[in-house]
């Protein structure tokens, strides 16, 4: 029997970290962590997370050692609306890396609360 997207993404977050994106931007700004935005670059130049990296869900083994070389590094997983993060998360623990969450919420709306209280 074939498994839906939805039932996948469901099993493979009960084996990570899953964070919302309030969380995920406070420990970003206390650990030095980065956000790494699993969106196609047309989705991620419509807003964009501060301290982020954009590397598509599609090439993101072939470039996140490159980039990221730490495997302790925190690592923050983002997309629209948390299913392409999970899996990119799940891909990035099977490549070793060992501090990886995923954000299960869009963190746009954090974005734009945060630029309405800075007066931005």
């Amino acid at each position: 029997m074939l498994k839906t997207v939805p039932e996948i993404v469901a099993e493979a977050r009960t084996e990570l970290r899953c964070v919302d994106a309030e969380t995920a931007m406070t420990e970003v700004n206390e650990n030095q962590g980065t956000i790494v935005d699993v969106r196609e670059l047309i989705e991620v130049e419509q807003l964009n997370a501060p301290h982020s990296l954009n590397i598509p869900r599609g090439i993101l083994e072939m470039k996140i050692t490159e980039l990221v070389p730490d495997e302790n590094h925190p690592l923050y997983l983002h997309c629209a609306t948390g299913g392409r993060a999970t899996l990119a998360a799940e891909q990035l623990k099977r490549l070793g890396y060992q501090n990886v969450s995923v954000i299960t919420c869009p963190i746009d709306n954090v974005l734009e609360q945060q630029r309405l209280l800075s007066g931005d």
